[in-house]
């Protein structure tokens, strides 16, 4: 399907229909295309370009567009969206428990805005179904893609048993991944933002770095990701833990609690009720963190820049700021499965003039 052909559906269909049951449907659909032998090769040439501009990202050349935490929850889809010309796919975010999140609905479109409300509340699996199914996964066909899995809080767990739990899934989880990102920005679990604050913070990053070396043997990479709306003697602060704990770096940023700037009617939006928002939205403030951690971090840390990214043009910008690894979400959900690949396209285009 065209992009054309795909906004065309979009607006006609899709955009009227119930978002969560529209991507578990869309996903299920392409994981099971993509089983099929040769699928995943055919789909791959034909969507993603022959020459891909790669740079090296926690130990392996990929290309820089990566997948953000949030579209493939249970790390059922790798592969396939790997297939799609992603370099590196995020999933998560993954709990010591399994959940089943918060109440439906909660997920929303803003098509004016291009924009997503969520208030998702981490449903997922469970830390140890998501282990059995990596490891399942051990003869896969996109080896190259790097993965990253996306750690979090289990709602039932009370704040100060917090870095047990996410020691549980370090445990559990590590050894799959080529890096481990610890969530404590969303704001779709009561109580957990709190723990962006340095103090709270410092024993759950450290208990995740130590039960990772135990677990593994080796060093693996660990992020935080941090949400938007941080102020930036906070962001600071947590960029300050990350060089104290000698940690991989920070992914910036989350979806916001604001709802400034969108053309969506405001009585519209009232209506959704809380969650996260993402989308166009969120550039401007995802790149004002990512030039504040620029000057807060050396360039031996990692810096994901994740928000309002929806072209070329976007992540070519974020990566001239310093930005390692770029991520999307929103605008994979809006443009639809050839959008990577455009991406991609446009950027290797734009290397060669």
């Amino acid at each position: 399907m065209t992009g054309r052909a795909y906004d065309a559906a979009f607006d006609a269909v899709l955009s009227r229909l119930d978002p969560e049951r529209i991507h578990r449907a869309a996903s299920t659909t392409w994981r099971g295309l993509t089983r099929v032998p040769g699928v995943s090769d055919l789909a791959r040439r034909a969507v993603v370009p022959t020459s891909v501009p790669t740079r090296p990202v926690l130990g392996k050349e990929i290309a820089p567009l990566g997948l953000a935490a949030g579209f493939d929850k249970n790390g059922e889809g790798i592969d396939a969206l790997a297939a799609l010309g992603f370099g590196a796919v995020e999933i998560g975010t993954v709990t010591g428990r399994p959940q089943p999140g918060n109440p439906r609905p909660r997920l929303f479109r803003l098509p004016a805005d291009r924009a997503i409300v969520n208030r998702m509340g981490f449903n997922n699996d469970g830390s140890a179904a998501v282990a059995e199914r990596l490891a399942r996964r051990a003869d896969r066909e996109h080896a190259d893609v790097l993965l990253g899995i996306n750690i979090g809080k289990t709602k039932a767990v009370r704040v100060e048993d917090a870095v047990e739990d996410h020691r549980l899934s370090t445990r559990r989880l590590a050894r799959f991944a080529d890096y481990l990102v610890v969530n404590v920005s969303s704001p779709n679990t009561p109580g957990l933002r709190d723990l962006q604050a340095v103090e709270p913070l410092r024993p759950i990053l450290a208990g995740v770095r130590d039960e990772a070396a135990d677990a593994t043997g080796r060093e693996v990479p660990i992020l935080v990701k941090i949400a938007p709306d941080l102020a930036d003697d906070d962001i600071a602060a947590v960029a300050g833990l990350v060089r104290e704990l000698g940690l991989a770096g920070v992914v910036a940023t989350n979806t916001t609690i604001t709802r400034d700037g969108l053309r969506t009617d405001a009585r519209e939006v009232e209506a959704l009720g809380a969650g996260g928002l993402s989308g166009p939205v969120l550039r401007t403030r995802a790149v004002e963190v990512l030039r504040l951690l620029r000057t807060e971090l050396d360039r031996d840390r990692t810096v994901i820049s994740v928000g309002g990214v929806d072209s070329a043009a976007d992540v070519e910008h974020r990566l001239s700021l310093g930005a390692d690894l770029v991520q999307a979400y929103t605008a994979f959900v809006y443009e639809g499965p050839q959008w990577p690949g455009r991406v991609l396209a446009d950027l290797a285009a734009g290397e060669r003039s």
